[in-house]
């Protein structure tokens, strides 16, 4: 582990810790806009939205290996507050709008996907006239934005939240966050030159989904050595010590492709970790509800918490059936990831 990662893991303690309780994450479920803006100006404040942009645009300029050791720490913290969607964002902005999003002042989230389980960033989204018109959806965390980044046929767009012809609807997810779906009519826009750089988001997304596999299988491991039953800790049984090394393994394999990934993003190295990760990461959670028994399914116990935010991640920025078929059209002389 380099220095930088270190550092990027030991400052994310103070707001997206591993540790503690859930208290928090569980008051911001199902409210608008699903996180703390008092969160997110501390989040500004340590340049993580910014953490991929260049010095001398106003960012840190650090590499993928910090980008995904961070996203790792949010998704083990179940962190609600929209990093990757920023940081997708920042990817493309420059000048004033990326510094009103870097210091935290406009929260601006993308909006490029226009149909279930896709990668194609432009859709039928159009420019005419400086007016933007089509529909985006499946925009996480959608109800506390000030201004979204929209993908079109012309390019990106910036447009704000209020502005003429936007209609936001919202449907909740599984954690409690929500999902928006933005629709333009003629909405007045400012072209954005660039692109979304959406394959740093995929495979930051697969590092969030290591960093709720890793933490809900410590969770597990602790109630394993502390639930008694016949008089000795139920981990003491051979059978969940089995099904336990079996899910260590899973995790041992996600972190590894995933850090592989990160030191050489090619596509097919994300798609790998992508994949890998929504497969291990709904198995780790589900694996574990099952070893805590009865109040593992009940919606108290925070183990639930995990699975399903498991499930919301699982499909963002593509399935691991679209990651697979990706990877197998990409590495056609290699086994199956």
């Amino acid at each position: 582990m380099n220095d930088n990662v270190r550092l990027i893991r030991d400052s994310a303690a103070g707001i997206a810790p591993r540790t503690g309780d859930l208290k928090r994450i569980r008051a911001l479920r199902f409210t608008d806009p699903g996180y703390d803006r008092a969160t997110w100006s501390e989040i500004c404040a340590m340049g993580w939205p910014g953490l991929l942009v260049p010095e001398d645009h106003g960012g840190v300029g650090l590499g993928l290996p910090e980008y995904v050791a961070l996203a790792e720490e949010f998704g083990a913290a179940l962190a609600p507050e929209p990093l990757v969607q920023a940081v997708l964002a920042a990817s493309a902005l420059r000048g004033p709008d990326l510094d009103s999003l870097l210091s935290g002042e406009r929260i601006i989230l993308p909006a490029w996907q226009e149909r279930a389980n896709s990668l194609d960033p432009t859709g039928d989204t159009t420019i005419v006239d400086s007016g933007v018109t089509g529909r985006k959806m499946f925009i996480p965390m959608a109800s506390g934005a000030d201004a979204f980044l929209v993908t079109t046929r012309q390019g990106l767009a910036l447009v704000d939240a209020n502005a003429p012809g936007v209609t936001l609807t919202l449907e909740r997810t599984q954690d409690g966050g929500n999902f928006g779906t933005l629709s333009l009519a003629d909405t007045p826009c400012t072209p954005i030159p660039g692109t979304l750089a959406l394959e740093e988001a995929t495979l930051a997304t697969a590092a969030m989904l290591l960093g709720v596999a890793d933490r809900a299988f410590a969770l597990t491991l602790d109630y394993l050595k502390t639930r008694q039953q016949f008089g000795r800790p139920i981990g003491a049984f051979q059978a969940l010590q089995h099904r336990a090394a079996d899910l260590k393994i899973q995790i041992a394999l996600l972190r590894a492709s995933v850090e592989a990934a990160a030191s050489d993003p090619t596509q097919s190295a994300i798609s790998r970790a992508k994949a890998r990760a929504a497969e291990a990461a709904m198995l780790v959670t589900r694996q574990a509800i099952q070893l805590h028994g009865g109040i593992g399914y009940t919606d108290e116990a925070d183990i639930g918490l995990f699975l399903r935010r498991a499930m919301v991640l699982a499909n963002l920025y593509g399935s691991a059936t679209l990651h697979r078929a990706r990877y197998a059209a990409l590495t056609p002389d290699e086994d199956e990831a």
